[in-house]
């Protein structure tokens, strides 16, 4: 027998906490309450009444499924929230020290330039962790709904329009058996969903098979980067001081390089980025991670510290023609879910944010026409591929492929 199952009504919808879903929540806050100021001044047009937007986030709390230390172009958090450091933006330091070198076995080739995709002056190092609960504080500060510790675990149709998620039931036991705390999970219903779930989303990968969004695309590919935190002796790095590597450990066949980003308060964040396309079927990218940190170069770095946090994730790097459909009725597709990563730059930060803030716009145009249809929400992708985010990768859509 089919469990009851509360049903709770939204009109839009985010699944996933991290940038991208929190940029676009943000953003359409911000267009409807500039929209309704306006026609209230002018006495044109029609204001849009308030509207019920919900983040479902599967973690425990926002930020804590985002692993620690990246660079960011602030070119989008600037449109976003122009005052985002008067605003109390947990950057770990702007970018003015930057190198980039071939590690051999025993020793290091530093490049006598930095390669213009590696180049970061202006950037901030960032703690994505940090950023993204600090971005979520401002999300709810705006009257937004956040869910935390809900993962949706089932898309729910009407026909063929998608009208929300299902999040998972509670009081399961190892086997699958209902224990004494049993609850099932809630159907929440929205006019729009938005899926951004990260790299390769459970729900989104579904959406895309479903619709057959990926029709006509490269096959997508994937890098896995393997991450861990150090507090190391004062005065080892500077903050926002950044190193990119390239050689060992990996051989030369296989795609990837490491990255070591100084912090605030003595921290380093470091990794290893491997492409899971390589052809060693006796490799571990954690393994190759555990060389890395036993160069001379990187343990000189390390020396007498203290590992604090680690972690690892994956990131699409299949590039322009790997993007699938971003639109289907009912919903739209954002960040790293959408297979949107500048694998040359390794920037994904104001790409996720970029695309949360176009569908955002899509969607407040969608409420204008009360019409959340595919053909009501195409703008965002038409929008995506004009803007710098589409630009700029359609520049480099040659890289690795």
């Amino acid at each position: 027998m089919p469990e009851e199952r509360e049903k709770m009504e939204v009109d839009v919808l985010f699944v996933g906490g991290g940038i991208a879903c929190l940029s676009g929540a943000l953003h359409l806050t911000n267009l409807i309450k500039k929209h309704n100021e306006s026609v209230g001044q002018s006495g044109e047009g029609e204001k849009i009444d308030e509207i019920m937007i919900a983040v479902l986030e599967k973690s425990a709390y926002v930020g804590s499924h985002s692993i620690s230390g990246a660079v960011m172009d602030p070119v989008a958090i600037k449109e976003l929230v122009p005052d985002f450091l008067e605003k109390g933006a947990p950057v770990e330091g702007e970018v003015k020290k930057e190198e980039v070198c071939l590690l051999t076995g025993n020793g290091r080739i530093k490049s006598p330039i930095t390669p213009p995709p590696l180049n970061n002056h202006g950037n901030y190092v960032v703690s994505l962790s940090k950023f993204a609960e600090w971005l979520g504080k401002l999300v709810e500060e705006k009257g937004v709904d956040i869910f935390p510790g809900f993962a949706g675990t089932e898309v729910l149709y009407e026909d063929e329009r998608v009208i929300g998620v299902r999040t998972g039931d509670k009081g399961i036991d190892a086997d699958g058996n209902k224990k004494g705390n049993f609850e099932p999970g809630i159907d929440l219903h929205a006019k729009v969903t938005v899926f951004g779930e990260g790299s390769r989303g459970s729900l989104a990968k579904t959406l895309i098979k479903k619709f057959d969004l990926d029709k006509g695309k490269n096959p997508q590919n994937y890098v896995i980067g393997v991450k861990e935190v150090w507090e190391v002796p004062e005065g080892r790095i500077e903050p926002g001081a950044v190193i990119h590597t390239m050689g060992y450990p990996l051989k030369s066949n296989t795609y990837g390089g490491g990255f070591i980003y100084g912090m605030k308060n003595n921290m380093i964040s470091l990794g290893l980025l491997t492409g899971l396309d390589y052809k060693d079927p006796f490799l571990d990218p954690h393994c190759e991670f555990q060389k890395f940190k036993l160069h001379p170069f990187v343990a000189d770095l390390l020396k007498d510290g203290k590992l604090i946090q680690y972690g690892a994730k994956t990131a699409p790097v299949g590039g322009y023609f790997s993007i699938p459909g971003l639109t289907f009725d009912g919903g739209l597709i954002v960040g790293d879910s959408a297979s949107l990563f500048i694998s040359q730059k390794i920037k994904g930060i104001h790409i996720a944010m970029k695309s949360g803030m176009l569908a955002a716009e899509a969607i407040f145009q969608a409420f204008q026409k009360n019409n959340f249809s595919k053909a009501g929400l195409e703008n965002y992708q038409e929008a995506l591929y004009e803007s710098y985010v589409g630009r700029d990768l359609y520049k480099v859509r040659n890289f690795h492929q």
